[in-house]
């Protein structure tokens, strides 16, 4: 298939048909309000930036690296620079869509330690082949983290602003990490060794 690299937050607010991001390095998009091309099935997809998103009524199925994601009971999921995803749509879908995709450029952590440690966070690795379910509550305090994070990039930047961004992007990653292992301890991981293996090959 043909790969399609989106190589900035502004290209895919322009080829999702969305306004201007209010900052180039990070922004949050409703779900809802994105156009999907007509052929979003056919391309493999590539991104320049990280894409942390918490939405249903996808409409289809999701393929990251070389297996389906499983979006049958899952809500949220990671993606880092570089991974290849595609989006198979289903025309006959009635879902209604709704969530958020939070879209973060890697120099927006320049010179942070958020840099170097979001490495840590194993959900945005190939070898985690489900999304994140989340209660009503887990959903709620994620969706106020982020209504945090929109209300500060709304506001004049000033030299408090990056800092105050990283740390709810922190406390995000933080609650998602706890929210992950809470699901692997009450279902079975499956076993995809050799595949993550080879996709970090």
């Amino acid at each position: 298939r043909q790969i399609q690299r989106i190589k900035s937050i502004s290209e895919f607010h322009r080829l999702r048909g969305l306004p201007k991001p209010e900052h180039p390095l990070i922004s949050i998009v409703d779900y809802s309000a994105i156009k999907r091309p007509s052929d979003i099935g056919e391309v493999n997809l590539v991104l320049d930036f990280y894409m942390i998103s918490q939405k249903s009524g996808i409409g289809g199925k999701m393929y990251y690296g070389q297996q389906e994601f499983d979006f049958d009971e899952g809500v949220m999921a990671f993606i880092e620079p570089n991974q290849v995803f595609r989006i198979q749509s289903d025309p006959a879908s009635t879902e209604k869509r709704w969530g958020w995709m939070l879209l973060i450029h890697p120099d927006f952590l320049w010179n942070t330690p958020l840099a170097k440690n979001i490495r840590r966070y194993d959900y945005f690795d190939y070898s985690v082949s489900e999304a994140l379910f989340l209660s009503e509550k887990e959903q709620k305090t994620l969706n106020g983290i982020i209504e945090n994070i929109r209300q500060e990039y709304h506001t004049n930047i000033d030299k408090f602003s990056k800092q105050i961004m990283i740390s709810q992007i922190e406390s995000l990653l933080n609650y998602s990490e706890r929210f992950y292992n809470r699901q692997f301890m009450t279902r079975e991981k499956a076993n995809h060794d050799i595949l993550a293996r080879l996709e970090k090959l």
